[in-house]
């Protein structure tokens, strides 16, 4: 039944018949028909249908909260079996805010030279992606903001706090100031990541509370993008200092603090609330806590 519940809960995440197979790998007949099959052992209707998926019954909506719990449960008891005979390994997939990639690598590549036999798939995703995939089973654990927006049913490990810097060029009228307050960010043409993300939320109050609104002339969802708009000349940005430094390092920019950003906001690892955990993540939790940004 574990195959068929996998076909249900795909099924309700992309809310189309052909995407949900298409992400199983499977064709759409046999989809249609593990649906048609794990209805009748349920003895009830899951999926209204019509010319196409018309959304789950409400004996489909109870259905789907068992079936992430038994499917969670069966992929635990598989993980823990296989750490016990082969030790850890596998492939484990991290879902990350963009402003967060650099701390990514850095608990990746610290985890992998304990546990060498665990592959990690690295994923790009604004914070509330995160918790959709974690909740779904798209992913196994998150790099996301901890605070801002409801977690829901999941446990963390906080890593680092996120603090603002101004990206400018090296010839911009702020070049060599050690700081430079958010009210002075009046008029300046800014890249920005999209609305979307929470980077751009956090960034957008920080803004209002000094009494102006962006002016965005740049909005990407690539912080790459952002820096070469800096380093073109066209517009400054601001953004997290880690990553900033990272990806300034030799371009002609410079980053200056933001003065009155008040204390920074926490980023950390996510994984869904489990009881006991798996090996795995109980293991990248433990190696986050070790990496923890003094404050």
């Amino acid at each position: 039944m574990i195959d068929k519940l996998e076909m249900f809960i795909a099924l309700s995440r992309e809310s189309h018949f052909g995407r949900a197979a298409e992400s199983l790998n499977i064709s759409q007949p046999t989809l249609s028909a593990g649906i048609k099959q794990l209805e009748e052992q349920l003895g009830v209707q899951l999926v209204f249908r019509g010319s196409r998926f018309g959304g789950l019954t409400p004996e489909g909506q109870s259905a789907l909260v068992w079936a992430q719990k038994i499917v969670g449960d069966a992929r635990q008891l598989r993980d823990e079996m296989r750490a016990k005979r082969h030790g850890l390994s596998g492939e484990l997939r991290l879902a990350v805010i963009p402003t967060a990639l650099t701390w990514a690598v850095e608990l990746t590549t610290a985890f992998s030279r304990k546990h060498p036999n665990v592959r990690f798939t690295i994923l790009s995703r604004n914070s509330r992606e995160i918790l959709s995939m974690l909740e779904n089973f798209e992913a196994d654990a998150g790099l996301s903001y901890l605070e801002n927006e409801p977690l829901g049913r999941m446990d963390s490990a906080k890593l680092y706090d996120e603090v603002y810097m101004l990206v400018c060029a090296a010839g911009s009228k702020h070049a060599g100031r050690k700081s430079v307050a958010w009210r002075e960010l009046e008029g300046e043409a800014l890249a920005l990541l999209t609305p979307d993300m929470q980077n751009r939320r956090i960034i957008n109050q920080h803004l209002a509370e000094a009494g102006i609104a962006p002016e965005t002339v740049i909005e990407s969802n690539s912080i790459i993008a952002l820096v070469a708009s800096v380093v073109s000349g066209q517009c400054m940005s601001v953004l997290p200092s880690d990553i900033a430094e990272f990806l300034a390092t030799g371009k002609d920019v410079t980053l200056i603090p933001l003065e009155g950003a008040g204390r920074g906001h926490p980023v950390g690892l996510v994984v869904p609330h489990r009881d006991p955990r798996t090996p795995v993540l109980e293991a990248l939790i433990s190696e986050a806590v070790r990496l923890k940004k003094p404050m």
